[in-house]
């Protein structure tokens, strides 16, 4: 995944400036990192009413900035905080439909470039709803973009600022406690959430987050996501497995994932060297994500020790 700073889309169809720009006007691009100059800067569209939020993670942010009264809706993927589970639900963020979307009224939907269908959102779009699309690149500035769309689409600038300026000293001191381990542990994620299990490779939100936590891939010899081999897993040779909590009740438990023969073939085998966490929460790149990454580093090391 590139890891420069994009920008987030717009009724238009290309992404708005002004949504990252309105957020860096009163704070500067040095605070965000975000490779923008200030001279940029344009008008901020109005701050949403009613809002629809399409990803776990941008919900999160909702809430944090105290913006949730202007909820409408949200996906299926926005399960925390415990609150956000008892919002109207659009369906799952890549199946969507536009009769759903636009029973709530929106005047704004917010969400991430996974959204879809693509005609779905352009129907929600010709029937003059503000579509705002935030890309993934799977790094710290991914969390930065969230920040700054969401509280310049909520109207909550100053409250995203601080938000913002709490998390980076967050991120700040994981990394360092990252940064000081003097062992790289090698590790796997398994997708395992229904039909064959596949492992992530590069260009991944898993790859990321391993690299993040301190650890190495396992697998770097393709992009993305492909089934695995008995053969591919003797020779990748991690010695921790990553899973998320769904793919592990999706397989029947811990005890049936341990029972795959070929994980037999596996360092992480023989200390049942397993992490598992929320999907959303362990892969979003939201608020949550200096957490996740001290967690899963200090999980490994422990497993690995």
């Amino acid at each position: 995944m590139k890891h420069e700073m994009k920008t987030a889309s717009s009724a238009a169809g290309s992404l708005p400036r002004r949504a990252v720009l309105g957020a860096m006007g009163a704070w500067g691009a040095s605070a965000w990192a975000f490779p923008i100059a200030a001279s940029a800067q344009t008008t901020p569209a109005r701050a949403a009413q009613r809002l629809v939020v399409l990803g776990g993670a941008l919900t999160e942010v909702v809430y944090l900035l105290g913006a949730q009264a202007q909820l409408v809706g949200t996906d299926t993927t926005s399960l925390f905080p415990e609150a956000a589970q008892r919002t109207p639900k659009v369906g799952y963020m890549r199946q969507l439909s536009a009769e759903g979307l636009l029973s709530l009224r929106p005047d704004c939907l917010l969400g991430t470039e996974e959204a879809g269908p693509r005609v779905v959102l352009d129907q929600v779009r010709s029937a003059g709803v503000r579509i705002e699309l935030v890309p993934a690149s799977h790094n710290w500035a991914e969390v930065q973009r969230k920040v700054a769309v969401v509280g310049q689409v909520v109207g909550r600038e100053s409250a995203a600022q601080a938000l913002f300026v709490r998390l980076d000293a967050e991120w700040a001191r994981v990394q360092q406690q990252v940064a000081a381990a003097p062992r790289k542990p090698r590790a796997l994620f398994i997708l395992s959430h229904g039909g064959s299990p596949m492992v992530a490779g590069t260009g991944t939100a898993a790859d990321a987050l391993i690299r993040y936590a301190g650890g190495v891939n396992a697998v770097t010899g393709f992009a993305g996501y492909r089934p695995w081999t008995a053969e591919a897993l003797a020779e990748a040779a991690p010695d921790v497995l990553l899973n998320t909590t769904q793919g592990i009740e999706a397989v029947g438990g811990e005890e049936a994932f341990w029972q795959r023969p070929e994980l037999a073939l596996t360092p992480a085998f023989a200390r049942k060297a397993l992490v598992a966490m929320e999907a959303n929460h362990l892969l979003g790149f939201g608020p949550r994500l200096p957490g996740v990454v001290q967690a899963l580093h200090t999980r490994m090391r422990s497993l690995v020790a």
